[in-house]
């Protein structure tokens, strides 16, 4: 039996077996899963067939539901993302059945950013327009595209990055203000209400920028960057660099979050000799407050320990992607309360519905050395 089986247009993930000859071949997938009772409710698979000898091109990068919950987009691979509504139906899952759009982006998609983020209140009072819900995608080639959700039409094309963007969020107040983390080492912060103003840059760090994230009251921006020890914290209102939370030791910075009340910021960090990190700092005093860890060594030295973090909209639940499955830690208990094996192997992103109770995780199936069951 081959270890993937091909249907219509959708790859299935079979098996995997002991290691006896060598194969290689990568499959996107996205899992949701209901956080309690920790249910999975829905696979969504690649439209394209894994490629089993070749390059990589169908991992899902990024995840995400709308600010409203009423969409989810995940990067399909292959520079596809796929729109659909929320929530979805049992056709949802099956091809060609269900009320879907697909943007064609034509270059791999690292990011996904909804917006602008708003509360159904204060949409009521803005007109169609101010409103319009809008997806930004950063792309491989370090430009941004930004799609209107309900026509799937191409709004805006927003260039400068000068490598991959890795990250992207736009402002938690309403606005249209678009924050852009890049492999060039930089931030942009884009006003996309203001037709071809230029960004504001934020210049820094001497290594890529994986992740930003910007705090609850819009006044701070807090990014990492893959091999610096350090957290940057960025001012949003004067659009300076502010200070560094500092570690005493290497490790490499996996990503950032804030919690819903700006509190906490959550920051996740590895190195692979020495297992993986989970802390929570005050950012406006920069004082360590607690630490979840695993001192495990991973069996793959090259391995992300850690990837992806996520704060529940809903209570102090903080979701994270680790090398073996999705877990989430209980802060108030301080304890991890979920470890599923939903996309056990080689997680990449995670995303919870805005009002709380399903998460999104994509992952990426490199397979080295399997045995295929005749």
């Amino acid at each position: 039996m081959n270890p993937y089986d091909v249907r219509g247009n959708y790859a299935f993930m079979i098996s995997v077996v002991r290691c006896a000859v060598r194969l290689e071949g990568v499959l996107s997938k996205v899992s949701l899963i209901v956080t309690e009772p920790h249910d999975l409710i829905a696979e969504l698979k690649p439209a394209h067939p894994p490629r089993l000898y070749g390059s990589a091109g169908c991992e899902t990068w990024s995840v995400r539901f709308s600010p409203d919950g009423s969409y989810f987009a995940w990067s399909m691979g292959h520079g596809f993302v796929k729109l659909l509504s929320w929530p979805l139906t049992s056709e949802d899952t099956e091809a060609g059945r269900s009320e879907e759009k697909t943007l064609n982006c034509r270059q791999t998609v690292w990011a996904l950013a909804f917006g602008p983020c708003m509360s159904t209140q204060d949409a009521l009072h803005q007109n169609r327009r101010d409103h319009e819900l809008l997806l930004a995608i950063g792309l491989n080639n370090g430009v941004i595209q930004v799609w209107v959700v309900s026509t799937g039409n191409l709004r805006v094309t927003l260039t400068g990055h000068q490598a991959p963007v890795r990250d992207l969020v736009f402002a938690p107040n309403g606005s249209l203000t678009l924050v852009s983390a890049s492999r060039d080492k930089t931030l942009r912060i884009w006003d996309l209400a203001k037709k071809g103003a230029s960004p504001h840059v934020l210049r820094g760090p001497d290594y890529w920028v994986f992740r930003c994230s910007i705090s609850p009251d819009s006044s701070v921006i807090a990014s990492v960057c893959n091999l610096d020890s350090k957290v940057y914290l960025w001012s949003l209102r004067s659009y300076t660099f502010m200070r560094h939370l500092t570690y005493d030791h290497e490790r490499t910075m996996a990503s950032c979050d804030f919690s819903q009340d700006g509190a906490l910021l959550a920051i996740a960090s590895y190195h692979s000799t020495t297992g993986w990190w989970l802390d929570l700092w005050d950012p406006y005093t920069a004082v360590l407050l607690t630490r979840a860890e695993d001192c495990e060594v991973c069996a793959y030295r090259s391995d992300n320990l850690l990837t992806s973090l996520s704060f529940s909209p809903v209570g102090l639940l903080l979701a994270f992607k680790d090398y073996r499955a999705l877990r989430i830690w209980d802060v108030e208990r301080d304890k991890l309360v979920t470890d599923t094996d939903h996309n056990r192997a080689g997680g990449v992103c995670c995303a919870f519905h805005p009002h709380g109770g399903v998460i999104a995780t994509g992952s990426l199936y490199l397979i080295v050395g399997a045995e295929m069951d005749m």
